[in-house]
This record gives structure tokens, C-alpha cells and sequence, in this order.
């Protein structure tokens, strides 16, 4: 299986059953969908919310043009509007399963659900925008002890669900300064995940990839990221 990041937290995953779009944004930087993405296999299209940097309405038209199956946050379908786009909506603890993917749909720490996914055996986690967003230069002691909080909730339930993973994509978002791989670490000291991949940093590579050596500190393999379009192997 491989995969491709296109910008933030939108990837390619190509599968022998199936491809997966997740998080697609339709960035300036974000390259040309690949042809491979829609070839004969089924292709499914997740967004974890409806904001900006999560969701573009271009996929509403992949239905009908492609034949895709949409798999929306409800946050995500709220975005969309009106629409004649066929898709399934999830809320937190909800399920798709048509016997080639299944999804469970995990809490966020902001908008939406984050995604547990399973395709041709492997078991993949897609966090959406759950992370523990730890402002420490900027918040007060209260509002960094709730973000904390909540963080841990959500991660306790998914650990206890999945204590292990083959991939994992996670935000490293370089906006945190200090506090940038704070949620990573304790997402990789909580569930043993065979391979992260850093997502949601805003084409600041640099920063991203820094986190290898945490990574590789709890039995992780990381996938460094150089490019919009980049493909490397699950």
C-alpha cells in the first residue's frame, strides 16, 4: 500500500481493493489529484470537518464523475450546503463498513471526528484536527489544562479501542512553537503505531520533519515529507 500527501492534512492512499482521499484541500500548493487516484478501483472520500483547511466542495462532484463514495463529518456536510451529492454522514462512535473499507469515527479536540480506518488488513488512523493544542505562549494555565483534558479523553477511548496501528496521521503544527509535538508524543506513548506521518504543518517541512527522532524514540517509523505529491510506502 502507498500513499501520496498532497497539502496539510489531505493524503492519497491507493489500496489493492480501493483508494482513499482524505482531507482533500484545494490549496494553491496542493499538486493535480493523481490519475492513479481514480482508476478502476473503488474510491472513497473522507473529511474529518468543514473547515477551510479540511474540505473542498470540489469533492461533492466526484459521485457523479467518478463514481466515488463521500464520507462527511456532519461538520463537513454542514459546509457543503445544498447539495445533490450523495453521502454518508458520521457523528462521533458511528460506523461505514460495505466489506472493502471500514471507518470509525473518533471525538476531535476542535471540529468534527477523527478517523480509525481499515483497508486490505492494515489499520490506519487519520486524527482530523484531534490533537492536544497546547498554546503554552499564549494560553492561560486554565485553558491549557482543558485543551489537556479533553485531549487525553478522546485519546483514552481510541487506545483502549485500537492500542495499535500500522499508520497514523497526525498533526505537527509548527503555529504550537514549543509545544508542537506535544500531542504527537503522547498520541505514539499511548498506542504503538508502526508508522507516523506528520501532517496539518502548513508547508513548513522543517518543522515537521524534526519530529523524526521522537518518532523513532517510540518504535515508530517516520515518514519525512519534502513535497506536495510526495508517495512513499505504508
Amino acid at each position: 500500500m502507498k500513499a501520496a500527501y498532497l497539502y496539510h492534512s489531505g493524503f492519497a492512499i491507493f489500496g489493492e481493493s480501493a483508494n482513499l482521499l482524505i482531507d482533500y484541500f484545494a490549496h494553491r500548493d496542493c499538486p493535480k489529484l493523481p490519475e492513479e487516484l481514480f482508476s478502476k478501483k473503488p474510491l472513497y472520500v473522507l473529511s474529518s470537518h468543514g473547515h477551510h483547511d479540511h474540505f473542498s466542495k470540489e469533492i461533492l462532484d466526484f459521485p457523479k464523475k467518478y463514481g466515488a463514495k463521500l464520507i462527511l463529518a456532519r461538520h463537513s456536510a454542514e459546509a457543503a450546503g445544498k447539495t445533490d451529492a450523495p453521502f454518508t454522514v458520521l457523528d462521533k462512535g458511528g460506523r461505514f463498513d460495505d466489506g472493502v473499507l471500514r471507518v470509525e469515527a473518533y471525538g476531535s479536540t476542535d471540529e468534527g471526528i477523527s478517523f480509525y480506518i481499515e483497508l486490505d488488513g492494515k489499520r490506519i488512523f487519520h486524527a482530523g484536527d484531534l490533537n492536544n493544542w497546547h498554546w503554552q505562549e499564549e494560553s492561560t494555565q486554565e485553558e491549557i489544562d482543558e485543551a489537556a483534558e479533553w485531549f487525553h479523553k478522546e485519546l483514552a477511548v481510541l487506545a483502549k479501542a485500537h492500542p495499535e496501528l500500522d499508520a497514523v496521521f497526525f498533526p505537527v503544527d509548527p503555529r504550537m512553537k514549543t509545544d508542537i509535538g506535544r500531542g504527537a508524543k503522547e498520541f505514539l506513548d499511548a498506542i504503538r503505531c508502526h508508522v507516523f506521518i506528520p501532517m496539518h504543518f502548513w508547508g513548513d517541512f522543517a518543522s515537521a520533519n524534526a519530529f523524526e527522532k521522537e518518532a523513532a524514540a517510540r518504535g515508530a517509523r517516520f515518514i519525512p515529507l519534502h513535497h506536495p505529491g510526495e508517495t512513499f510506502e505504508l
